[in-house]
Parts: structure tokens; sequence; C-alpha cells
């Protein structure tokens, strides 16, 4: 296929008018290219004749798309649970892969993720074990289940699991899930961890979350046992905690100045230093992402590393939210822009003109905040390419602004032009044809369907 036509082909099956008999040209055995179909098996809201073509697809990896697909919903996607091939069975355990951190996925029902878990195919036992699209109620089912590797699993439900199952899993007959059961238990029982500390393989995380003897504490800090991870050890004793603020590791005390009861005067008297690209993610403070106390404490704090996880909250209150935006910290602003639902346009805006180009520049363009209105006064005659393309952004622009931007020096700028259904029509027949402009003009809704049906023609495609 002509490299031209393959790119106009692939925006066509990104465009969101594409007629339902051209996208199931597309999703035909014989249809387009992997590229292509991938984008049409993963479009919002697929009627059902599609569907049923994807189900029967031969092409396994058809089928695979469609399984982890952040779009489509989770009663279509369990219909492949059946599947000959373990790989889409698999694909479809573990679910989509949430790459844009503001979309959502809804899980699959209990009753099918039930069947999954016991599919005689390991590696699809395997998928939904390691899935992060469980619910909580799920994942505590599993603790009284056959399988050693689901009863594992199980632990991570803990804190809703009844007090019988704790005590089983405590004792089970498998070494790995009584290690799992144990590494839980330990946080409120010293004698579970002083015999985890016995065991190489989970010494350090015992050390960083279980109730500690004091004996066992003085001890590792005497022999400098995983000191950085003691360092984080909520129930460490006070003398201990000041010991290790002044340790000569420099993780070791980072580690301590995380720790959530220290008052803000004695956290930054702390000799720590932070990265300008370390992200936050302070374990306290991502677990209370939605408690507004704890929010409170960490976007108010100096730490850089603090404010970092806190600006990865949507629940910021608005006081707090303003606050994080004043804070002058590049990564802070590049989070809020992600993850918050209220990020002010000039935060919006800062990232977009730090960081153009990249997948933070393209959240934040993509944020539902970002201005729209006035762009093309202020930025249609920008030096700067990157700028002139937010004036297609504007909803005043003209046709023939946006023809005129279709022309534009800017690969990008002339690509955002193409694929705006305000250029005129003979313009947009015209950038079908361009080399770099054929994939943004084949995703243009205005594009009429005569059109759209030619583009599978000349790609090839069988009518």
């Amino acid at each position: 296929m002509v490299a031209f036509h393959a790119s106009a082909l692939d925006g066509v099956a990104r465009n969101p008018a594409l007629p339902i008999p051209l996208l199931l040209r597309l999703l035909a055995p014989d249809g387009g290219d992997d590229g292509p179909r991938r984008h049409a098996l993963q479009r919002a809201g697929l009627p059902e004749p599609a569907v049923a073509v994807i189900l029967a697809h031969p092409d396994p990896g058809v089928r695979i798309d469609f399984a982890m697909s952040t779009r489509a919903e989770p009663a279509q996607r369990a219909r492949l649970a059946d599947d000959p091939s373990p790989e889409v069975r698999a694909a479809l355990a573990y679910g989509p892969e949430r790459r844009v951190p503001r979309t959502t996925v809804a899980p699959l029902p209990d009753a099918v993720c039930a069947r999954l878990l016991d599919d005689p195919d390991p590696s699809v036992r395997a998928a939904l074990l390691d899935s992060p699209h469980l619910v909580p109620s799920f994942v505590a089912s599993l603790a009284t289940h056959h399988d050693p590797a689901a009863r594992r699993g199980a632990v991570r439900a803990w804190e809703i699991l009844p007090p019988g199952e704790r005590s089983a899993l405590l004792a089970d007959p498998d070494p790995e899930v009584r290690r799992a059961a144990a590494l839980w238990e330990c946080r409120q029982d010293a004698r579970v961890t002083a015999e985890l500390l016995r065991d190489p393989e989970s010494a350090a995380e015992a050390l960083r979350r279980g109730l500690l003897l004091r004996a066992d504490a003085e001890r590792c800090v005497a022999e400098r046992t995983h000191l950085a991870a003691l360092a984080e050890n909520p129930s460490l004793p006070t003398d201990l905690v000041e010991r290790l603020a002044v340790d000569p590791d420099e993780a070791v005390r980072l580690a301590v100045s995380l720790r959530p009861e220290l008052g803000e005067t004695r956290r930054m008297a702390i000799d720590f230093t932070v990265g300008d690209f370390a992200r936050g993610d302070v374990e306290w403070v991502r677990d209370g992402l939605a408690d507004p106390d704890v929010l409170r404490r960490a976007a108010a704090s100096a730490h850089p590393l603090l404010r970092r996880t806190a600006a990865q909250s949507p629940h910021l209150p608005p006081g707090l939210l303003h606050l994080l935006a004043r804070a002058e910290d590049p990564l802070v602003e590049d989070l809020l822009s992600v993850h918050h639902p209220d990020t002010p346009e000039e935060v919006l805006m800062r990232v977009y003109a730090r960081l153009g180009g990249t997948f933070s520049a393209w959240m934040a363009e993509t944020h539902p905040r970002f201005p729209r209105g006035g762009l093309a006064a202020r930025y249609a005659d920008h030096p700067d390419g990157n700028y002139r393309r937010l004036a297609v952004r504007d909803p005043a622009a003209t046709p023939a602004l946006i023809e005129r931007l279709s022309h534009d020096p800017a690969v990008w700028t002339r690509q955002a032009a193409a694929s705006d259904p305000r250029l005129p029509l003979h313009r947009l027949r015209e950038v079908l044809h361009v080399p770099e402009l054929a994939s943004s003009a084949g995703a243009n809704p205005a594009l009429p369907e005569d059109e759209m049906g030619g583009v599978l023609d000349r790609a090839g495609v069988p009518a």
C-alpha cells in the first residue's frame, strides 16, 4: 500500500463520522492493515454489527486489541471469555492498559472474572490476578480459592477480609501466601514483624511497614540494615527517628523528612535533597488523596515531594489547588494539568508553553479547561508554529483563517487545520492527497462519505 494512502486510511479509521458500512469494511477479515483497523475497533460506542465482526475475526490480534480497549463496554469485551485463543482470554483477563491518566476503566462483571480465574490456561489466570481493574470485593472473594496464587492475591483486600479469613491466610499451607498475609498482619503485630525480619525476602518490607519491637529497631539501626526502609516505619521510636534524621546516607535522611508525624519546621530542618524531576510518590499522601486533612498538610508543605504527591489528587479543594498552582514547581504544574479537573487555565498554558510536543503538553491541551476563546486573535500570527496551531482551537476562528493555517510553514499547524471541520471542502479534498496531511484530513468529520469510501478504495480495502 502506498504510504500516503495508508496515512489517509489511518485518519478515516479515527474519523468520528465514519458510517457503519465503511466501519464494517475496515473491520472485515480482509480489511485495513493493523494500524487503521486498531483505530476502528477501539472506537467508543461500537454498534452490534461491528462487535459481531470483531468477535468472529480470524486474526487473534484484532480480538486482543478489542479485549484491551478502554472504550469498549465491559459486557462487550466479556463475550471474549470463551475465545479459543488463550492469548485473547489473557488480554481480556488483564484488561485495558491505562495509558491516559484521565481515562477510567469499567471492570468486567464478577462472574466473568470468576470464569477467567478458573481458565485451563495458566497465563489467563495469571493475567487476571495481575489486573489493576479488579474490584475489592472480588479480590476479597479469592481468600478461599483453591489456587494459592489467588489466595495470595486476596491479601490486597486485607483490610476488608473477615478475621477468620485473615487467620486462615496466615496459616495457609502455601509459604508464599503465608508471607504475603504476614506482610499485612505485621502492621499491627510485632511478633509477626519479628518473624519476617528473619526472612531475607521479607525483611525490608517488614521494616518499612511492620509494628517494631524496640530491640529489633535498635539492632537494625546499629547494623545499618535497610535503613531507608526503616526510616519510613510508622512505629519507629522518636529518638531513633532523630538519629536517622542526621544519618550520613542522603536516602535515609530524605525518607525521614517524609514521615507524616513531623511538623513542618522539623521536616524542613532535615538536610535532604530532591531532584528537579523526582516525582512525588509519598505513600501516606498517595493513600490519602481523597482525605482533606492529608491533602492540606501535603499541599501546604514546603517539601517538594509532598506537594508533588498532593498534586496528583483530583479532589484538591479550590484553596489548595490554587496554592499548588502558585508553587512555582514545574512538576507540580505538570501533575495538576494531568490529574485535576479544575486546573487553572494559566497553569495549563504554562505547561503547554514549556513542554510543547510532549505527552504532558498534550495532556494540558486536551484538558477540559484548556482555553479556547480568543486564541485566534492571540496566536494566529505568532512567530512559533506551536502557538499558531492553538488558533485552530478557537470557536471564533473563521473558515478563511483555518484554510490559511492549512498552508502554514509548521507541519503541526497544517495538521491541526486539516482536521478541523471548518476547513473549506475544496481545501479538505486537496489536503487529503498531501502525504503529511492525509491522516488529519481523513479524520476530519466534515469529510464527505464518498471521499471516505474513496480512501478505502485507494488503500485496497475490499468493498
